[in-house]
């Protein structure tokens, strides 16, 4: 696993890519990727992360964000995707620092495609600005958007599907729920689309609730806590984060890295 610690330049090989950011102060990396690469970034420590990545044509690029830190930290992110490409970002946020992230995915090639997803189980304050954007024909944008909100926690996710004029048989989908416990909590989704030519396709799902009160009901009938139940119920919402990356030595780590955070933090 490649150490970041400073500002880095990144090509990253065919097969899987692992790297950890711990650094004092803040970070840029800007990366360019040509082949098919699943890049795993763990994020320990850091004011702040800029990252530039550019995926150039007929690349195929994965990449999961792994945010461990308990520190405030920001992010600032931008993607530049060719043509014939297929970008996925995933973002696994179940710790306990503050984040704020704003993320730009620009579709500027033929038969581009780009996927972004979350997985969030908060106590601490998230915000998430997202924007994909099909700038040429043919391009394919997608966002799914998952959160836990625990007592305490704040949620925002603020998702943008746009397909500029001229962009015609481009596609802008997007699905982002949030799960409360508590009347309390404070979760906010606000999924847009801006949409400037008629020969696309669009749509937009979104919803904030609270859980199944019969469903939480029949676990504690079959003997479970109300912890227990809460552990469970977050899991199944969250776990399909790991999926992400096809390596299963790492995939099974990250399962049971969540499965531990999840049981701590609802026991709270």
């Amino acid at each position: 696993m490649l150490q970041i610690q400073e500002n880095i330049q990144l090509v990253p090989e065919s097969g899987l890519s692992e790297y950890e950011i711990n650094a004092e102060g803040p970070v840029q990396i800007t990366f360019d990727a040509y082949a098919r690469s699943d890049i795993f970034v763990r994020i320990r420590k850091a004011s702040e992360i800029r990252i530039a990545g550019n995926v150039h044509e007929y690349a195929e690029v994965t990449i999961l964000y792994w945010n461990e830190s308990g520190a405030e930290i920001t992010f600032e992110e931008n993607y530049d995707v060719e043509e014939s490409t297929v970008l996925k970002i995933a973002y696994g946020e179940v710790f306990q620092g503050n984040t704020r992230r704003n993320s730009n995915v620009l579709l500027n090639g033929r038969q581009a495609q780009a996927t972004v997803s979350s997985a969030v189980l908060t106590q601490a304050e998230k915000t998430f600005q997202l924007n994909v954007e099909s700038c040429v024909p043919d391009t394919i944008g997608l966002m799914n958007n998952y959160s836990v909100v625990l007592n305490g926690g704040k949620y925002r996710m603020d998702a943008t599907g746009v397909i500029r004029k001229g962009a015609h048989r481009s596609e802008s989908h997007q699905t982002s729920r949030s799960l409360c416990f508590d009347p309390k909590m404070n979760s906010q989704i606000i999924p847009k689309l801006i949409i400037d030519d008629n020969d696309v396709k669009a749509s937009h799902a979104a919803s904030v609730g609270r859980v199944d009160e019969e469903q939480l009901y029949y676990m504690q009938s079959r003997g479970l806590t109300e912890q227990q139940c809460t552990a469970l119920i977050s899991t199944g919402y969250l776990m399909p984060i790991v999926n992400t990356i096809e390596n299963d030595e790492l995939k099974e780590k990250l399962r049971e890295e969540l499965e531990g955070k999840i049981a701590e933090l609802c026991s709270m």
